[in-house]
């Protein structure tokens, strides 16, 4: 999965399971903060990706959410179930998993076997 996709997963996943309000990302891997905006619920996610400078929408019910990336130009379904949630980058073909403590996010990158995290 590409490095800018996680991290829009890590946000939305991040925001919507915290509950926490945010507008920017924090990348454990580089050590760098990424600013988004946008508004979000489980039934609607619209957010703006200002470092690729392209959005991300989605529409959702009961944690089953599926989103278009407009950068990539492909789809990205997440299940969020609590602190927990799955998915599948269909740009990739990538499965991921992850978790969500507070402020903090850690996703599982299946194409790499390796975990990544993050803070809202």
């Amino acid at each position: 999965m590409k490095d800018h996709t996680r991290r829009a997963i890590a946000y939305i996943a991040g925001r919507l399971i915290s509950r926490e309000s945010s507008t920017t990302v924090f990348d454990y891997s580089c050590f760098k903060y990424f600013s988004f905006v946008g508004e979000m619920n489980l039934e609607n996610i619209s957010v703006f990706d200002y470092e690729n400078q392209c959005l991300i929408r989605g529409f959702g019910s009961t944690g089953s959410i599926n989103l278009y990336h407009y950068g990539n130009k492909s789809h990205i379904y997440l299940n969020i179930e609590d602190k927990h949630f799955n998915g599948f980058d269909y740009q990739t073909g990538t499965h991921l998993s992850g978790d969500v403590d507070d402020r903090a996010i850690k996703i599982f990158d299946y194409e790499f076997d390796t975990n990544f995290n993050y803070s809202i």
